[in-house]
Formats: structure tokens, sequence, C-alpha cells
């Protein structure tokens, strides 16, 4: 356990303490962007690592068992959380990485980000929440829970930074999206659905699927509801 809670400290943790604009533009000063780059990405690698190391060697102290009915949750939220992260990672967006150029621009929000301004993060924090349900256990709960708390305290961390250093560009565009996916929509702003299209929702379909079906090659657990029937 001491392998999974260190790393999933340094995951989480070095996320929020290593973006944070002070910390960050420190070592930014003595470093450059893109030392910082890579000593970050590698710095998360590694905790990430001994997260995994610690998750499969820890012993499964079980706290909930909800059967056949919480492998079902990750079956009927993945297609969404799937859906979110890959349309997400390939629309440009004011909360992405290098998201200061667009509000710069005063581009207006397209596609999916006319859904949630952190489609992304939505889908990981889904992916997290539907595993805890089927894997009721402590360890599951330090490794999924750790990836939770990253994913929606991160959509607060992003915005707080935007506003600080954007100020009107942000307010504008947080005027114009919601944090809470359909948010803005129930407000009466339009959903870009032409920008959203049909190629990539069906590309993370297909993946999902391709996950699903290799789920225990991949992982070493089933993804079926009722794998023994």
């Amino acid at each position: 356990m001491q392998w999974l809670i260190l790393g999933m400290l340094g995951f989480v943790g070095g996320h929020f303490f290593l973006s944070w604009p002070p910390v960050r533009g420190k070592i930014v000063g003595a470093i450059g962007e893109p030392a910082f780059a890579i000593v970050y990405s590698a710095f998360a690698a590694v905790c990430l690592v001994a997260a995994v190391h610690g998750y499969r060697e820890s012993p499964p102290y079980l706290l909930w068992n909800l059967g056949i009915a919480g492998r079902w949750v990750p079956v009927l939220v993945m297609p969404v959380a799937l859906v979110l992260a890959v349309l997400g990672l390939t629309t440009r967006s004011a909360t992405a990485v290098g998201g200061d150029r667009v509000l710069a621009q005063g581009l207006a929000p397209r596609g999916i980000f006319t859904v949630t301004r952190h489609p992304f993060l939505w889908g990981v924090g889904l992916w997290a929440l539907a595993h805890l349900a089927p894997n009721g256990d402590v360890p599951s709960l330090v490794l999924f829970g750790g990836f939770a708390v990253l994913a929606f305290g991160g959509m607060a961390a992003i915005d707080h930074k935007r506003a600080v250093k954007s100020g009107a560009a942000w307010r504008k565009y947080a005027a114009d999206t919601s944090l809470v996916p359909f948010g803005a929509a129930a407000r009466g702003r339009t959903i870009d659905w032409g920008g959203i299209g049909w190629v990539r929702p069906v590309a993370a379909l297909v993946l999902y699927l391709a996950l699903f079906h290799g789920h225990r090659w991949l992982f070493g657990v089933s993804a079926l509801p009722n794998p023994a029937g």
C-alpha cells in the first residue's frame, strides 16, 4: 500500500503543486519551459508507475460489494466518458495546455466545449468514479479516488488560473461555456453539434468496444458484468 499511497500523493499532489503559478513560474524561470515540461512529465510518469505497481501488489481490503449491479456501472458510463475524453483531446480549447493563446485570439468555444469546458477531465472523472463501483476495496479507493480528485479538482484549478491570468477574456469564455455538462445550453447557449461531428464520437465508441473486449487481456479482469454467465 505504501507504493500506491506515495505514488498517488505524488501524481495528484504533484499536478496541483507544480502547476500552481508561483511554483511553476519560479521553476520555469530557472530551467525554461521545455525543461519544465520534461521534468513535470517524468515526475508524473514515475509516480503513476509506482502507484500502479502498488495497486497490483496491495491486498484487497474490501469495503463494499455491489455484485453484478456494480459491474454494470462502467459498462454504461464508459462510452460517455470516452466520447468526452476523445473529443476533449482533439478539439482546441482555452482550458487545454496553451489555452491562453486561444483566449488571446478571442476564439469562440467550439464543438464539445459548448457542452462543457472540461470534457477531457469529465471523461477522466467519470472513468474513475465508474470503476469505483465494481472495485469496492481500499486500493481501488486510493487509485480511482485519486484520479477523481485530480479530475474534478483540476477543473476548478484551471478555471482559477485562467481567471487570474486572462481576466476579461476568460470571463467572456466562462460565460459562454459551463463547467457542468449542458449547463450553458440550459442558459440558452447553442451547442455546436457541427463541431462535434460524428467521426470522433464513433471512433471513441469503437475504442470503447476494443477496450471492453480486450479488458481481460489488458488488465487481467473481464469487463463483462457476469463473466461466469
